[in-house]
């Protein structure tokens, strides 16, 4: 027992110590050497760097001293099929070279078409057999049909961006590792990104496999991240299509994994993996599911709507603090129900959604006149800096937010290493409990939150004496009551904008996350609540109010926040 304790003991020291200042300032570390970065496998940021303008090592250093291990980007066909069959890979040569400089990992969506490949909604020549032999059976010795521009293109980048491919033997400031995910379309299940017809898009979907996997074998072709937007399940769609396929199973039914995009309600997080699972579940099937984009909308910090008093002008938007405590609380989610990657969307706030250009100095709405636009998505972790091309204006540019802490959090604690056993429990909608264990570390790790308008206390019984909690802004040895249980004070929810919640719900977001490392030992813990003192006054708060919702949600229409991709 002795020998277990001081074990015990040496591991969470290991746990605290190895928490390299995330409840610091989060401001970048530039450094020579690259080799201190933890680049999580599980972990990614959107839009690091931009192919339009030059790559930053100050946001290089920011997203690694947070932990991020992917970038992920759009390659814009019409931005490099200038002319049909000229190609000008210049800024993605660059783009993909810098990524590789600093270690990163890379999700490439192949997205958009040139105006002179379009036909109306739909992409000219997609129905035309991908190969030259006028077949879609690829072969190592066979050629792109002319007459299939979009194959042509899939053919071009990967040819390109393979590790040891077309750039790694033009250039020798590359590493050769290459793109090795590519993500086939983004949110083709939302109307602003695709407007042909589902068929178009499981043929899209095919034919980018069938190529990418003659050109790289060992690629992973990925179905383009869903947003779930309308009661449409796409995946199942796209599969119900396959499966009329005479080579679908041959062909790994046209997909090594799929994605899928979560905005600011953890529990959809959790929801739409578990969806994704069960849908390919009911095919007899088992593929890795990423979360390539996660984040929420700022309100109350430029340059969002900062002196908005209106529910209704809020709706969807949330706090500085609730898109940190979104972040913790939705990655836990997807990993428990078996994500493999999840992303934050994005490093800064960029542009947004908003045309590039969009720019204006902060102030207090008095400014806002009819038509003109006054306020725009903050999604990043850092604030813009000077002379970005949008939203340049913020008092503390280039600053971090509460999130970019609880992303390293994130990172420093569950970035690398196996996670097994996952459990979810909800305690009469008052407490949420997330446990994971990692046995290579020996470590059980819970993510813990408040769901209600008060602070409530849960009690944690763990096999060992000892245990250390994590927060945004403390971390503490933690002991024992005489009863052998952990007292967590939880703290308060606030409200939030958000509607189409789960029954009994009040918040889409919870209270401050604490995350505790104890011993992995035994089964995991029983959590319970502890009864409030009934000498203490009830808080007379009131449920959170929302602007009328006119809509009748359904499990898949809970919200919609498109963040985009750059």
């Amino acid at each position: 027992m002795k020998r277990a304790v001081l074990l015990l003991l040496a591991c969470l020291f290991i746990a605290l110590n190895s928490l390299p200042g995330w409840a610091q300032d989060t401001q970048s570390t530039s450094s020579t050497s690259l080799a201190g970065y933890i680049r999580s496998p599980r972990l990614g940021i959107t839009n690091i760097s931009y192919p339009e303008t030059p790559s930053s090592d100050d946001r290089y250093d920011k997203a690694l001293s947070l932990g991020a291990g992917w970038n992920r980007w759009p390659l814009y066909w019409d931005r490099v099929e200038t002319s049909p069959g000229q190609f000008d890979w210049s800024q993605y040569d660059r783009l993909v070279g810098d990524d590789e400089a600093h270690g990163l990992n890379i999700n490439a969506i192949l997205l958009g078409s040139p105006a002179f490949f379009r036909d109306g909604a739909r992409i000219s020549g997609l129905q035309e057999p991908i190969f030259s032999d006028r077949t879609d059976t690829p072969r190592a010795d066979k050629t792109i049909n002319p007459k299939n521009p979009w194959a042509n293109f899939v053919y071009q980048a990967v040819t390109r961006y393979k590790p040891g491919g077309t750039l790694a033997g033009e250039s020798a400031s590359t590493g050769g590792e290459g793109v090795r995910v590519w993500e086939i379309w983004n949110e083709p299940d939302y109307t602003p990104f695709w407007s042909a017809s589902i068929l178009d898009y499981a043929r899209l979907l095919k034919t980018a496999y069938l190529v990418i996997k003659m050109v790289d074998p060992e690629a992973q072709v990925m179905f383009g991240g869903l947003l779930f937007s309308g009661g449409d399940n796409w995946l199942a769609r796209v599969l119900a299509i396959y499966q009329d396929d005479p080579f679908h199973e041959q062909y790994n039914w046209y997909m090594d994994s799929v994605a899928i995009h979560s905005y600011g309600y953890p529990w959809r997080s959790g929801w739409l993996v578990l969806n994704i699972e069960q849908t390919l579940k009911a095919y007899e099937l088992k593929r890795p599911v990423w979360m390539t984009e996660s984040g929420a909308d700022v309100w109350d910090d430029y340059p969002g709507p900062t002196w908005e008093t209106n529910p209704a002008h809020r709706l969807l938007r949330v706090t500085e603090e609730q898109q940190a405590y979104f972040f913790i609380q939705s990655t836990a989610y997807a990993w428990a129900q078996g994500a493999d990657v999840v992303f934050f969307h994005q490093l800064f706030d960029d542009c947004g959604n908003q045309p590039a250009g969009t720019d204006f100095p902060p102030d207090d709405g008095a400014s806002c006149k009819s038509g003109e636009l006054c306020s725009g998505d903050a999604f990043g972790l850092y604030r813009n800096e000077r002379g970005s091309v949008c939203f340049s204006q913020h008092p503390d540019p280039g600053t971090a937010r509460p999130a970019a802490a609880a992303y390293q959090l994130m990172a420093d604690i569950f970035g690398k290493g196996e996670l097994e056993n996952p459990s979810i429990q909800v305690l009469n909608n008052k407490a949420t409990v997330i446990s994971f264990d990692r046995p290579d570390t020996q470590q059980r790790l819970f993510v813990i939150w408040n769901m209600t308008l008060d602070t409530i206390t849960l009690n944690l019984p763990l096999a060992e004496k000892i245990a250390v909690s994590y927060s945004l802004d403390e971390q503490k040895w933690l002991t024992p009551d005489a009863d052998g249980n952990f007292a967590l004070a939880l703290p308060a929810a606030t409200c939030d904008y958000y509607p189409f919640l789960q029954p009994g719900e009040i918040t889409a977001i919870g209270g401050k996350p604490i995350i505790v490392v104890s011993h992995l030992s035994g089964q995991p813990a029983q959590p319970t609540l502890v009864k409030p003192d009934s000498s203490k006054p009830v808080s007379k708060r009131p449920n959170c109010k929302l602007p009328q919702i006119t809509a009748t949600p359904t499990p898949a229409t809970d919200l919609l926040i498109p963040g985009g991709v750059g």
